[in-house]
C-alpha cells in the first residue's frame, strides 16, 4: 500500500506563494504519473494538476499560469509551486499516483491545508 505524505501548506495572504511537497513510500513516483488534487469545504475533490513520468504537465483552468507541478524522481517527491494565491484556493491539497487512464489509485493521505486569507 502506497503511503503518501503531503506537506508545505499554511496560511498565506492573497497574492502570496506556497510550495507543496508530496512524498511517497517506495519508488512509485518514478513509475507513474502523479496528480495534485484539492478539496474545499463542502465541495468535491478536484484535480489541480498532473505530471506524467516523462514530465508532461496538465493544469486545471483555474490554476493555469499560477501553479507549477514538478517532480524529482531521485527524491521520489512531487511538488506544487503555487503563486498568486487567492481565497478561492483555500482547500486541503492531496497528491496521488495515477494509473494509465490518469485515475488516482493510491490511498488518500491526510493532505495539507492551504488557507488564503488577509
Amino acid at each position: 500500500q502506497v503511503q503518501l505524505v503531503e506537506s508545505g501548506g499554511g496560511l498565506v495572504q492573497p497574492g502570496g506563494s506556497l510550495r507543496l511537497s508530496c512524498a511517497a513510500s517506495g519508488n512509485i513516483f518514478s513509475s507513474y504519473a502523479v496528480g495534485w488534487y484539492r478539496q474545499a469545504p463542502g465541495k468535491q475533490r478536484e484535480l489541480v494538476a498532473r505530471i506524467t513520468r516523462g514530465g508532461a504537465t496538465n493544469y486545471a483552468d483555474f490554476v493555469k499560469g499560477r501553479f507549477t507541478i514538478s517532480r524529482d524522481n531521485v527524491k521520489n517527491t512531487v511538488y506544487l509551486q503555487m503563486n498568486s494565491l487567492n481565497p478561492e484556493d483555500t482547500a486541503v491539497y492531496y497528491c496521488n499516483p495515477l494509473d494509465y487512464a490518469f485515475r488516482p489509485f493510491g490511498s488518500w493521505g491526510q493532505g495539507t491545508q492551504v488557507t488564503v486569507s488577509s
